[in-house]
């Protein structure tokens, strides 16, 4: 129509939009809880917010690298975004990227610790490169192995606080592992039929979407039991447990929702109801150990 104009967004909202501030916020939420549940108290400030710092800068310059790998995909995935709608050039990714990388790695060597900067970059490293350029592309298993690289964050958090690898950090991996596939998977399902059209092989393009609603509800019962353990080997206390068991019988009653619904709109409210659970649960983590309630 005469008088209209499609106008760019401004730069700084096009680099936001390439470090998917959404997905970050929720990483860097799950950080902090680990390094809250790192010691008894409260953590050392300053070394705490090194640490956000730079695994914030870490996950995204990942996200950048991600946008930069799977801008023709996005063309009919994520139109959106700055890559294929033109509002930017890969060589200004690249460079962002690389900005973001470096000074997250000498921010956290240099004030925080060794330790945390090296999981740090092998998190970068398995997310933008293993997962993005290889697992996507290569198995319909792609997102449960790539996920344990996106199940670092709070591991990262505790690293940060008290430069060691202790079984509970591992503990709080292992639920995020096995809480991302039935996280994606919804959306999988709501987006099968662009993910055949790319030739990326999820698993309802590869197995069909039953098999995947099956597996869903599969790890959805799976998480259930995986937390449990942190009240069962001591870590937490009667406020988690009972946050643990509502949250999980809400997820897997979505997910029971997926297997007699069989649309798209109830695949993304169990998509979005994986993220409040998340969100939630790990938020519970957190009241229950300044709030220790026990029988």
């Amino acid at each position: 129509m005469p008088g209209l104009a499609i106008v760019a967004p401004s730069s700084w909202k096009s680099y936001l939009e390439l470090c998917k501030p959404n997905v970050v916020a929720e990483m860097l939420f799950t950080a902090i809880v680990g390094m809250l549940l790192a010691v008894p108290g409260m953590p050392p400030v300053t070394t705490a917010i090194f640490g956000i710092i730079g695994i914030a800068l870490a996950a995204s310059s990942a996200a950048a690298i991600n946008n930069l790998i799977d801008q023709r995909v996005d063309e009919i995935l994520n139109p959106h975004r700055p890559l294929p709608s033109h509002y930017m050039r890969s060589s200004e990714v690249i460079a962002f990227a690389a900005v973001l990388g470096s000074a997250s790695m000498l921010l956290l060597i240099l004030k925080v610790n060794t330790l945390t900067a090296s999981l740090t970059f092998v998190s970068l490293f398995g997310y933008a490169i293993i997962y993005t350029l290889w697992l996507k592309r290569l198995t319909p298993q792609n997102i449960v192995i790539g996920g344990a690289f996106g199940a670092t964050p709070p591991l990262l958090g505790w690293c940060a606080i008290t430069g060691e690898v202790h079984p509970y950090a591992l503990l709080l991996v292992l639920i995020i592992f096995v809480w991302t596939p039935p996280h994606f998977w919804p959306l999988a399902i709501a987006k099968q039929e662009k993910y055949a059209l790319v030739n990326i092989p999820m698993l309802p393009v590869t197995h069909g979407a039953e098999f995947t609603r099956l597996q869903i509800l599969l790890y959805a019962v799976l998480l259930f039991i995986v937390t449990l353990l942190p009240y069962l080997t001591g870590m937490s206390g009667l406020i988690y447990l009972v946050s643990a068991v509502l949250l999980g019988a809400g997820f897997i009653y979505f997910a029971v929702l997926m297997m007699h619904n069989k649309d798209v709109k109830t695949a993304m409210k169990t998509f979005w109801y994986s993220i409040v659970y998340i969100t939630l649960l790990f938020a519970a983590l957190l009241i229950d150990h300044y709030v220790r309630l026990t029988i």
